[in-house]
């Protein structure tokens, strides 16, 4: 199973390196249903949030020791960031700005490179501890990703978050395996089918690779973690590269939410990634983005190549994911240009956060970003 999924993941990133960032051509895009997501009404909480174009950058050089994150100072960060992003004395009024101690709240992690480069467990055990003390009920929590086998691999498990539900869109079942006695995916019953992303391409997988999207065709369904099973959504991305992109807040968000994705890398990497935000299940349940970047990668994402891990000791807090993910693109490609990756910013790589900004997700432009720096030691 586990050499099934590295095959998968090896072929997402030949995806990224033959078509998203090396090509020149610009085929015509195929057309999708994205404009239905403006149909519906926002509400208060509705991306970018309570706090649109402001980012807080939080620095602690301490944060990581000999390659392990320090859980004091991963909350000490996140107790920074929140409270300067609200302007709260309080960090459980800060908290409470966010959240309703009736909530459901979704941690929504990214474990796809596996464990040596994920959402960090610790960073997740400060965050859940945060909300337990502004008073939200253990149970309320769900930590989340498209894929449960991933996320227990990653260290996401019961031992480490007692009480806590994880829980994946694609999932064994009972007997172990991803198919019921009837042949039919367990995961299937984790999409919700009313809501969907439609784009006229089709996804066509072979028998190895459909358990990994669920279904094929042209439709690609929201998960019932977010269109049931939660009221609220933390972003928890990791800062890390995508070719001379980056796959933060946005990226973690839209992939990580529908099924058949495979189809989408190579004419519509882009537009996937602001259109699926754009549509209520995402825009108006998430309410907070916190990017992970005590750990993290400028070479070699969305997998994990030792080589190009990277040190980086900081969080990006913030409601507007466009804003987070400008910060994010700027560190990340700083590090590439400092390693001789490239030689100025990419603008495709950055495309995305402009098509997100035509939907009124966030500010993609620095000099229209409140960034607030916080070092820490």
């Amino acid at each position: 199973m586990l050499l099934k999924r590295l095959l998968f993941l090896f072929s997402i990133l030949f995806f990224f390196s033959s078509f998203v960032f090396a090509q020149d051509s610009k085929p015509e895009k195929p057309s999708t249903n994205a404009t239905k997501a403006l149909e519906y009404e926002r509400t208060e909480f509705s991306i970018p949030g309570l706090y649109p174009a402001k980012v807080v950058n939080v620095k602690h050089e301490n944060s990581i020791i000999d390659n392990k994150i320090i859980y004091d100072a991963a909350y000490k960060m996140l107790e920074e960031g929140i409270l300067q992003l609200t302007g709260e004395l309080s960090l459980k009024d800060a908290w409470l700005k966010f959240i309703d101690v009736n909530d459901r709240i979704g941690l929504k992690v990214n474990p796809v490179a596996g464990p040596t480069l994920t959402t960090s467990i610790e960073l997740t055990q400060a965050i859940v501890k945060q909300l337990e003390e502004a008073g939200l009920p253990k149970e309320n929590i769900i930590i989340w990703d498209r894929r449960e086998e991933q996320l227990i691999e990653a260290g996401f498990t019961p031992e480490e978050f007692p009480g806590i539900k994880i829980i994946g869109t694609e999932r064994l079942g009972e007997n172990g395996t991803m198919y019921d006695e009837n042949g039919k995916l367990y995961s299937e019953r984790m999409i919700d089918t009313t809501w969907y992303y439609w784009a006229d391409v089709d996804g066509e997988y072979d028998a190895e690779t459909i358990p990994y999207m669920v279904n094929g065709g042209k439709y690609s369904y929201f998960t019932k973690i977010l269109t049931e099973m939660v009221d609220k959504v933390i972003n928890v991305p990791i800062l890390k590269n995508a070719g001379t992109s980056i796959t933060l807040c946005l990226k973690n968000l839209a992939y990580g939410s529908i099924t058949n994705t495979g189809r989408l890398h190579k004419q519509l990497w882009s537009d996937t990634i602001a259109d699926v935000c754009a549509f209520p299940p995402i825009r108006d349940k998430v309410v907070l983005n916190i990017v992970d970047g005590i750990k993290g990668c400028y070479d070699g994402g969305p997998g994990a190549n030792p080589q190009f891990f990277t040190e980086y000791k900081t969080l990006l807090i913030g409601t507007d994911p466009v804003a987070v993910d400008r910060i994010g693109f700027e560190i990340v490609t700083k590090k590439r240009i400092d390693e001789k990756l490239q030689e100025q910013p990419s603008e495709r790589g950055k495309q995305f956060l402009y098509l997100a900004q035509k939907y009124g997700l966030g500010e993609p432009d620095l000099e229209n970003i409140d960034l607030i720096k916080v070092e820490l030691k």
